[in-house]
């Protein structure tokens, strides 16, 4: 979810002409790396390096980087499909006639997907400017979350100082308790997410600290970005 979505909302998708079709090898190649990042994002999340994800496919380096020149255009590839169900989770939410549940229902939907798949659990909470089709899909979605808040807001369900920010935190919270339980411990992310779900129920019980402003919380997915999927980190691990 990005709250800066001014900023990623024109993006479109992707742009440019059409790519020539690949040869059948170089399309195996290609299918192979990102079925590979998938069970390696998965399992590791997005600091997985270039270089782990061309070994588990069983290809060299040179070819990975020729089919994705940068780590943000293989997550982009590898989790498109997650980015749609993702999008399509907000358009099932929002014709829920009952708008808590509905809001609600969409909160414990997108921490499941999380759980689901720890690389996915990171893309959630990282700003990808350079994977736009993806960015366009995450501004969609959030733009579907705007309009569940005002309508629990509405129905005097949410309390009213709830914002979309609160969500952001909340995604990096679980993003947080799934990383440190891992398997150990894989439904512990229940708990505090029914806990926040309950505290966002209206009436408020008391006053909150002032959520952190956009452009900072930008910053911080978009720091948390710079570190994961930067090409040069990739190819140095």
């Amino acid at each position: 979810m990005n709250p800066r979505d001014q900023h990623v909302g024109g993006t479109g998708g992707a742009t440019g002409s059409a790519a020539p079709p690949l040869r059948s090898d170089a399309e195996r190649n290609r299918e192979r790396i990102i079925a590979a990042a998938r069970r390696v994002f998965r399992r590791d999340g997005l600091d997985a390096s270039m270089a782990s994800v061309a070994r588990e496919a069983g290809v060299g380096i040179a070819t990975m980087f020729r089919r994705f020149p940068t780590k943000e255009e293989l997550v982009a590839a590898v989790f498109a499909d997650r980015m749609d169900a993702y999008v399509q989770a907000t358009a099932e939410a929002l014709a829920d006639p009952d708008p808590w549940r509905g809001f609600t229902g969409y909160i414990e939907t997108v921490c499941a997907m999380q759980a689901a798949d720890r690389g996915f659990a990171d893309v959630l909470t990282m700003s990808l400017p350079g994977a736009e089709a993806l960015e366009s899909s995450r501004a969609e979605a959030y733009q579907g979350f705007l309009e569940l808040i005002a309508r629990a807001k509405d129905s005097g369900d949410l309390r009213e100082d709830f914002t979309s920010r609160d969500l952001v935190l909340l995604l990096m919270a679980n993003a947080g308790v799934l990383s440190a339980t891992g398997e150990a411990a894989p439904d512990a992310w229940r708990r505090p997410v029914a806990w926040m779900i309950q505290s966002f129920k209206a009436p408020a019980r008391g006053p909150l600290p002032d959520p952190p402003e956009d452009a900072a919380l930008y910053r911080a997915m978009r720091r948390t970005s710079l570190g994961a999927t930067s090409p040069e980190a990739g190819k140095g691990r």
